[in-house]
């Protein structure tokens, strides 16, 4: 099956695409981008992704050529050009191509890129021994909720989870976390299930906003709350969410145990029931 690109409305092989070095993406990083997954061909979140993106654009001053539809478009033909069941599309929109100047122009034309690949296989051996992560101090911007191309603080986060012998670092500012390089961050305590507010040091991801759905849709006590990181130590559970990772426990915290030190019931039930919406997710995503 082939990897499928789509630069400014053309599919053709991933191997042949191809984006001038003028590009301001490369040059400044001046553009937005998302990561959707496929379930049996099917798109997680496809409208909630696209909205997230236009939002993304439009704080950036990016103008759009391509409607809701056109957008859905685009993606579902190239997730059937490709075949894969199980697919990872990543969206990018730059700014556009001009010669390198900090100041840019309205009238540039933005470089639209889609790729898609088949999506690796997860550790699901992660779901039943759960994982460590480290806590590092959070060197951001100042809108963290705009998902820029800007990610070298993440990237070095995550290095550093890794040569730690991590999964994921969580960032910290201020004494509050905010979330994970790569995930958002939940913890329980009794009936209260807890993420980070929402605000413009937080991405509101998408899979964060359906797990909450389904914790109150069990009855649990859900809240937006700023909380220290000390919390991470005290909570009965913690857990990550993304979209490569669905719902993900949290077993170690800088090398001290979570609760007992095994995932907990509550990530678990979590994960059943995501995976039975996705099991009746339908063509354009959850019902």
């Amino acid at each position: 099956m082939p990897n499928i690109g789509y630069l400014n409305g053309q599919f053709m092989p991933l191997e042949q695409v191809q984006v001038s070095v003028e590009d301001r993406g490369y040059q400044f990083g001046d553009g937005v981008y998302e990561v959707i997954r496929t379930y049996r061909g099917h798109p997680f979140g496809l409208e909630e992704h696209v909205a997230r993106l236009e939002r993304s654009a439009r704080e950036l001053h990016i103008p759009l050529s391509l409607s809701k539809q056109e957008w859905f478009s685009a993606i579902l033909k190239g997730i059937q050009q490709s075949g894969y069941e199980s697919a990872k599309v990543y969206i990018q929109i730059t700014r556009g191509t001009a010669p390198r100047n900090h100041q840019f122009s309205s009238s540039l034309t933005p470089t639209i890129l889609i790729t898609i690949r088949e999506m690796p296989e997860f550790d699901m051996a992660s779901y039943v021994r759960g994982v460590q992560v480290i806590t590092v101090p959070d060197i951001r911007w100042g809108r963290c909720d705009i998902k820029s191309l800007n990610l070298l603080p993440n990237v070095l986060a995550k290095q550093q989870a890794a040569e730690a012998g991590a999964f994921e670092a969580i960032f910290v500012r201020d004494g509050f976390v905010t979330e994970g390089a790569s995930s958002n961050v939940m913890i329980v305590n009794e009936n209260m299930v807890s993420s980070p507010e929402l605000n413009h040091q937080v991405l509101a991801g998408v899979t964060l906003q359906f797990v909450m759905r389904i914790a109150r849709a069990n009855g649990y006590d859900v809240h937006e709350r700023s909380f220290h990181v000390e919390e991470l130590a005290t909570a009965d559970e913690v857990f990550l969410v993304g979209t490569t990772i669905e719902v993900l426990p949290v077993t170690q915290v800088n090398h001290s145990k979570v609760g007992l030190g095994l995932p907990g019931p509550v990530a678990g039930s979590f994960m059943t029931s995501f995976s039975a919406a996705i099991e009746e997710m339908g063509p354009l995503g959850l019902k």
